[in-house]
């Protein structure tokens, strides 16, 4: 398989308008094959959706999902117009996107509103933890990469793999069902709700609990 270069992804983004991520696995599924690359995302609906960046989604839905009364979700989806707002399938969608936040936990929509001191911080352990594993100083930032790609598709929602499906991501599942509502989509904020996070638990002692019982014995 040819070797998937940035300056492959950029083209096929610059021609599709169609994001980093879709591209680069445009180009993998494709052999490094540029026309086939392009193709794929057209049958895929992605360059179709991502086509539609430059116009303004401010209608939509906020939606929840509430699972075992312990976790719960509130998210806004939105799309360009109230038709759609109403249509079964976008609010289908907003209700997919409230469980895969439910389920997965992101901290994010996207990557770009990960803050500049997270990234830095991720990137200072995963370089020092990459050092202790004795890789070589030369390939670090090259490795590097591949570490923040993961880190990015455990705290952005987008980039997460999707619970119904992880051989996709959420951003390529809302991309597709864009394509087929035939608007704009795209989720704005959200929030996440679970039972006891942020108070400090009690601790139980065990050995204490063990050295009381054996003494009441």
């Amino acid at each position: 398989m040819a070797e998937i270069t940035a300056q492959m992804v950029k083209d096929l983004r610059e021609r599709t308008n169609a994001g980093m991520m879709d591209c680069k696995k445009a180009l993998a599924e494709s052999g490094g094959d540029f026309e086939k690359a392009a193709e794929w995302l057209r049958k895929k609906g992605i360059s179709k959706a991502e086509g539609k960046a430059g116009r303004v989604a401010a209608e939509g839905i906020v939606t929840s999902y509430i699972h075992g009364g312990r976790i719960g979700v509130i998210v806004e989806v939105n799309c360009e117009t109230d038709f759609v707002a109403r249509n079964p399938d976008f609010q289908d969608l907003a209700k997919e996107v409230a469980m895969q936040i439910a389920a997965a936990g992101p901290k994010f929509v996207r990557r770009e509103e990960v803050p500049t001191d997270a990234m830095d911080k991720e990137k200072e352990i995963q370089r020092e933890l990459l050092k202790q594993q004795g890789k070589p100083e030369a390939m670090l930032e090259k490795i590097l990469v591949g570490k923040m790609e993961k880190y990015y598709e455990g705290v952005c929602l987008v980039d997460q793999l999707w619970v119904k499906d992880d051989k996709k991501k959420v951003g390529e599942m809302i991309n597709e069902r864009a394509a087929k509502i035939g608007e704009k989509v795209s989720v704005r904020r959200f929030v996440r709700y679970e039972v006891g996070e942020g108070i400090e638990k009690k601790k139980d002692d065990l050995a204490a609990e063990v050295a009381k019982t054996l003494g009441q014995a």
